[in-house]
């Protein structure tokens, strides 16, 4: 039996790992299969953690390296546990267990293919040193980015909490409801503000904001279901600059008729509410570990600028981070 070393490089499959990582709006019919997978679908068996680093994980009966006609051994090349983690950390730390199930059906296909390319020389022609230098751009690339990011994650709780009471108001919450009434063609813009205007009291009033929307539809003349008044939670900045004062209100208080160009509105504040720095820790932590790593990464660009020559590419598109492209 044989250990063939672990050295294959699997730049597409790390291009899906990367992917995994985050939120996909893409219909999972279109996926790739590998983002399909979910864990609560997808996982090691418990009888996984009895399986010590040097047992075989993988075992490819029929591959293995030349061997002598007379000898006895079998034909089969093992990937131990140990091999095999090296591999799946090496390629995305703590990789969940489907990606791995996807790895390990995988990587057998690699290794086979890898062997009969070398069996026909592909691995000395220029063009398979090409791609592969090109290749090793890409994933020092990935790790510098990677390293970057990791060093931007020790975010000292200091930064935190100074963050946090310079943008005090961001973690501000009011719940909301809010009447939008259409500016519509053909009619007298004076008249809508009436309706507005009406509305508006009728809510300072008590009246029912959902019942309230719906009038302004029907005063509007216009059939299409009118949008719920409720926001939820927001945030100033969630609110046009020109609504902005409606975040200033005191609970159960409900704004004028605010108008811009797209209609006019009216809010009324339901409550408020204040998000303690605990709470917001995480996400304040996040931000800053982005503005730091955004901090790096234009510091290492800044020193750089490319030049395409235009009667080449036969295009004057300025690319991030290159000059405008100049006539020789």
């Amino acid at each position: 039996m044989r250990y063939l070393p672990i050295f294959c490089v699997l730049i597409t499959t790390l291009g899906f790992a990367q992917q995994e990582q985050k939120p996909s709006d893409v219909p999972p019919e279109y996926q790739p299969p590998i983002l399909r997978d979910k864990d609560d679908q997808v996982a090691l068996p418990k009888s996984a953690a009895n399986v010590s680093p040097e047992m075989a994980v993988i075992t490819i009966k029929g591959l293995c390296e030349k061997q002598a006609p007379s000898s006895t051994s079998p034909c089969e090349t093992v990937v131990t546990r140990a091999q095999f983690e090296k591999l799946t950390n090496a390629l995305l730390p703590n990789m969940k267990p489907s990606f791995q199930l996807q790895v390990a059906r995988g990587y057998p296909d690699l290794l086979e293919m890898a062997q009969a390319a070398e069996a026909r020389g592909v691995d000395k022609t220029s063009r398979f040193q090409e791609r592969l230098e090109f290749a090793r751009l890409q994933i020092l690339s990935q790790e510098l980015v990677r390293r970057i990011d990791e060093e931007s994650s020790h975010v000292p709780d200091q930064d935190i909490a100074d963050y946090y009471r310079d943008h005090a108001a961001d973690y501000n919450t009011a719940t909301m409801e809010r009447l939008f009434i259409p500016k519509q063609q053909g009619q007298s813009g004076d008249k809508m503000l009436r309706v507005a205007e009406e509305l508006r009291a009728k809510a300072a009033a008590g009246g029912d904001f959902m019942a309230l929307q719906k009038q302004a539809y029907d005063d509007a003349g216009m059939a299409d279901v009118p949008p719920n008044p409720s926001l939820g939670k927001v945030k100033l900045a969630d609110l046009p600059e020109t609504h902005a004062s409606a975040f200033a209100m005191k609970p159960g208080e409900v704004s004028q008729v605010l108008t811009d160009s797209t209609g006019h509105y009216v809010y009324k504040l339901d409550n408020k509410q204040v998000q303690t720095l605990e709470q917001a820790k995480n996400e304040i932590h996040k931000i800053l570990q982005n503005q730091h790593k955004e901090r790096v990464m234009q510091e290492l660009r800044r020193p750089f600028t490319t030049e395409l020559n235009p009667s080449y590419f036969g295009t004057t598109e300025r690319s991030a981070g290159s000059k405008e492209p100049k006539s020789k």
